[in-house]
């Protein structure tokens, strides 16, 4: 509770509710705002008039195809970065108190990701960025098909055709042993300018978390591959003589 009075303090003091805008569209860093609104809620901090104000900014920054972006320079097209943990947020805020400005800015920003099946360009089809493939933990502020499988299967889209092709993405990098690894990572040691972790959240091998991450989008998907895997790492007891 004391670390998130320090980021609601930190987000809604005046310096931090300027909002840059050009061609009509507010160009803010929605990640921060969306990251911290989800955990408040998870927090039971939902009716928090310093946590309506966060989600009430998120919905009136929304730009038209149901993203957020930062980017001065960008046209009219949102950044996957910045809409995931906004779309996370509202998610959240939309679930704990039935807000319905917010659950239309949520299906608006969920389709956004699944119009792409989230990776893939709208007109042809190619991959947009192969970054976004590999899953990393913690993800912060940075996309990628795993978390935005976990995000939107919180929202009950996991079973969705337009996910489909992120589902096998994500099935493909199943170790042999029934565990996925992660594909590099963003935090850095501690005493790092950007990043800094004291936590090693495991930079080779199998990785727990992005483990744990996957069986539940695979649950939530029905997929049989997480029963599989979750088969695989049963422990195994022994029999008792009879």
């Amino acid at each position: 509770m004391a670390a998130a009075e320090h980021v609601l303090a930190w987000l809604t003091v005046p310096a931090s509710r300027r909002v840059t805008v050009i061609d009509g569209l507010v160009r803010r860093c929605a990640s921060k705002e969306g990251n911290a609104l989800g955990a408040c809620c998870r927090l039971g901090l939902a009716t928090d008039p310093r946590v309506r104000m966060l989600a009430e900014s998120l919905i009136a920054w929304q730009w038209p195809d149901g993203g957020w972006n930062c980017d001065k320079n960008a046209t009219r097209r949102s950044s996957f970065h910045e809409t995931l943990p906004a779309l996370w947020g509202l998610g959240e805020y939309a679930r704990a108190t039935g807000d319905p400005a917010a659950r239309e800015a949520t299906a608006r920003a969920a389709e956004l990701l699944l119009d792409h099946r989230l990776f893939r360009s709208r007109r042809r089809g190619q991959v947009i960025n192969r970054a976004w493939l590999m899953p990393r933990y913690p993800p912060y502020w940075h996309y990628d098909i795993l978390q935005a499988l976990l995000v939107l299967s919180r929202l009950g889209k996991a079973r969705d055709p337009r996910a489909a092709d992120a589902l096998e993405e994500l099935e493909r990098r199943r170790r042999p042993d029934g565990r996925w690894g992660v594909g590099g990572q963003w935090w850095k040691p501690p005493g790092s300018r950007l990043t800094p972790e004291t936590v090693d959240w495991g930079r080779s091998g199998a990785n727990r978390m992005v483990t744990l991450n996957a069986l539940r989008v695979l649950h939530a998907a029905g997929s049989s591959a997480a029963g599989t895997a979750c088969a695989r790492h049963r422990p195994r007891i022994p029999r008792t003589p009879q």
